[in-house]
């Protein structure tokens, strides 16, 4: 694979861990490891992945 033409922005790599970090809580909460975590939880990290993904988007345009 080829190199990246530009590096990633900061929001964007604040964006991707966020995306990981919800998706391996959601697997977690999934398997019942981490049950005791309410769905609200799961929701809000559903919520700024998206916010995130919104903000990062936008930026990249300008």
């Amino acid at each position: 694979m080829g190199r990246r033409r530009y590096p990633l922005q900061p929001l964007t790599k604040v964006f991707l861990a966020a995306l990981g970090l919800t998706a391996i809580l959601w697997v977690l909460r999934g398997l019942s490891v981490l049950a005791f975590l309410p769905g609200l939880v799961i929701w809000l990290l559903i919520l700024v992945c998206f916010g995130l993904g919104i903000v990062s988007s936008l930026q990249r345009i300008r």
